[in-house]
């Protein structure tokens, strides 16, 4: 006979009691029916609480008609009583053994002893407690089922001659066009291609500052356009979304399970027989059929069951609220466990986007004429170093000149003629090619520093000064390693490919001088494995894209700014949507909060259990007071976990920047 227990292989960590109340997983055809059911089933069992509360009415208004107080009784009990027998023959006729059984065989023994008020009112309190467990379970899917909502039915599909009709967002493909209002929210992932707006990405990203966007950026389905009129060509549509994306991932961590809920699952083919056991010893040295009674519903662990599962998806939700997925509740658990974290520097600690923070001009040119002769060349390049260069110019209302002639030459620089004079930006080695003398810039005062990419600007044959650009830390890293160090993590390691003035200049800035430079993949892969090896357990955070090798050597991988990136999504176990690097000293201390939290149910659970057979076997129990607390003992349990679902709260403010 085989033996199961409530988290079985592949079931969502809310399937809990019997399949009677079975409310089924996101997504499931019959999903929007399950409340109506859960209602139904609550009115059956308050009809047949009211049956059996009538015979103890009677009792006390009729003392004589015993008679009508005892049908009463029956016939509650009996309504009261059926959906759970009827279960647990369902499960011996299919050869299997279920904890729940236990009570089961409790209420069943009242009922054969002629106990109908006490086999009611224990059928009751177990009923009531199963359909609360499982309507706080209907509440936290439609959570999930609320991802799928934020995606609206219709969308305005911009046709080929400028003309709007409404469409089923699910006839949506890939590069059409919508035209999203004020108050949409938008129907699939795509790029702005007309307009610019302010949008709500907080089911996304977890931020609650709504972004900017223009032109050229990327926005998701199901957030919420809240200001201008924009034009979106359609990228991904669909479970495709990111959306999508995030509902699926979120799906599938509540269905995993933590080593111990298997090892729950392992040895729970001997807990009903052993407790089974233990219940007939009560009664053959007692003889009492009320201390066996009452044994029988106290040992249905409830509390010990629901230990695991009600914390990590308490978790998994405080997670997902700011915008972190976490792809298996293993993860969850093992995340505080971390004493070592390893950061890939370049669009992981600093923001990947180079900024001009130096301009040097050669002795008798001014600043803005070395700015304006760079930017007015670089204006006709997409590399972002020229992004850059005109991004300062036209902050500083430079008026840039027609080019003509204009030629990249990749991974040097760019030339072009300007006011008849050729000019060039680019590389020194570049510069010294084409017969550009920079001895006047090498002088100790105009020599770039090493920490700096440098570009150097020349104008008919002459060099006129060099512009110095680096990649700036993000504003929230500084805070994230000093707290990741308050944490008590032991390493923290910095890896890059960049030059090791440019490493130590970062490592300086964020407070860590373990770093080291000029990694290839294969050496961040070597540095990762060499601190496993030394006893360390260690999380590699990168950007997912570049640093697949090392996040798939490291014990936890997070993927930074994963919000419409599959890559990033995909090469991590663990996926910041948001590229606030706050989010991470926050999933160790939620993880190490929710491993307490497991513990300190566990024990909960554990003690209640041999205390309740302790005060059954010694007749301090009747069966009605033996139901209540197994009813007590689960909602401190749910209660208990339930408060991870707060934390965080500080990083997600509720009210919006104003506009």
């Amino acid at each position: 006979m085989a033996t199961h227990s409530h988290a079985e292989g592949g079931a969502s960590v809310f399937d809990h009691r019997h399949d009677y109340f079975d409310i089924g997983h996101p997504g499931d055809v019959g999903a929007e029916q399950r409340q109506g059911q859960v209602a139904f089933r609550l009115f059956g069992t308050l009809l047949g609480g009211a049956l059996v509360a009538n015979a103890y009415l009677c009792d006390w208004l009729l003392p004589g008609s015993g008679a009508v107080g005892d049908l009463s009784a029956a016939l509650g009990a009996l309504l009261l009583a059926a959906p759970l027998l009827w279960h647990a023959a369902r499960d011996l006729t299919a050869g299997e053994l279920r904890m729940d059984e236990l009570a089961a065989l409790g209420i069943l023994a009242a009922l054969s002893l002629g106990q109908y008020r006490t086999a009611g009112i224990v059928a009751f309190l177990l009923l009531m407690s199963m359909l609360i467990q499982q309507r706080s379970a209907l509440g936290a899917r439609a959570a999930i089922e609320q991802l799928l909502r934020l995606t609206p039915a219709t969308a305005q599909l911009i046709e080929a001659d400028g003309t709007e009709r409404t469409v089923q967002a699910t006839e949506l493909r890939p590069g059409q066009r919508i035209r999203i209002r004020p108050g949409d929210n938008i129907a699939a992932d795509g790029i702005i291609r007309s307009g610019q707006t302010t949008i709500n990405e907080a089911t996304v990203t977890g931020e609650s500052v709504p972004a900017d966007k223009a032109e050229g950026d990327q926005v998701f389905a199901g957030t919420s356009n809240l200001t201008g009129v924009v034009e979106v060509e359609v990228t991904r549509t669909g479970a495709d979304t990111t959306l999508g994306h995030v509902r699926k991932l979120i799906t599938d961590a509540e269905r995993t399970r933590i080593p111990l809920m298997r090892i729950i699952d392992q040895h729970s083919q001997w807990y009903t027989p052993t407790m089974l056991m233990i219940v007939a010893l009560i009664f053959f040295f007692t003889r009492d059929p009320n201390r066996a009674i009452s044994a029988l519903v106290l040992v249905c662990p409830c509390a010990f069951i629901l230990a695991t599962p009600t914390a990590m998806v308490a978790g998994l939700s405080a997670a997902a609220r700011l915008g972190i997925l976490i792809k298996n509740v293993q993860d969850l658990e093992t995340a505080g466990r971390v004493n070592a974290v390893v950061f890939d520097k370049t669009g992981t600690l600093t923001t990947g986007d180079l900024a001009v923070t130096r301009l040097q001009p050669a002795a008798g040119v001014a600043p803005e004429e070395l700015l304006r002769v760079a930017a007015s060349v670089e204006h006709s390049s997409n590399h972002p170093v020229a992004k850059a260069v005109v991004a300062v110019a036209r902050e500083a209302r430079l008026a840039l000149a027609q080019v003509q002639g204009f030629e990249e030459v990749a991974g040097r620089g760019v030339r072009g003629r300007l006011d008849g004079a050729e000019v060039l930006v680019g590389r020194a080695t570049w510069l010294a090619e084409r017969g550009i003398d920079l001895a006047s810039l090498s002088t100790p005062e105009l020599r770039p520093p090493d920490n700096l990419s440098t570009l150097y600007v020349a104008r008919a044959g002459q060099a006129i000064g060099w512009i110095g650009l680096e990649d700036t830390p993000r504003p929230e890293a500084v805070h994230a390693v000093r707290e990741l160090r308050s944490l008590g993590i032991a390493r923290i390691l910095i890896l890059t490919g960049d030059r090791p003035a440019v490493a130590e200049k970062i490592a300086t800035e964020l407070g860590c001088t373990d770093f080291q430079a000029e990694c290839l993949p294969q050496a961040k892969l070597k540095a990762v494995r060499g601190l496993r090896d030394s006893g360390y357990f260690v999380a590699v955070v990168g950007d997912g894209v570049n640093d697949a090798p090392a996040l798939a050597a490291g014990d936890v991988s997070v993927a930074m700014g994963a919000a419409g990136s599959d890559v990033a999504i995909n090469s991590a176990n663990i996926a910041l949507m948001s590229n606030d690097l706050r989010r991470l000293p926050f999933l160790l201390r939620l993880s190490a909060k929710t491993r307490t939290l497991v513990l300190q149910n566990l024990v909960f659970g554990l003690i209640f259990m041999i205390g309740g057979l302790a005060f059954a076997g010694f007749g301090w129990m009747t069966p009605i007071i033996a139901a209540l607390l197994h009813n007590v003992s689960s909602f401190i349990v749910i209660f208990n976990s339930a408060r991870l679902v707060r934390m965080g709260e500080e990083l997600a403010p509720h009210e919006a920047h104003p506009h």
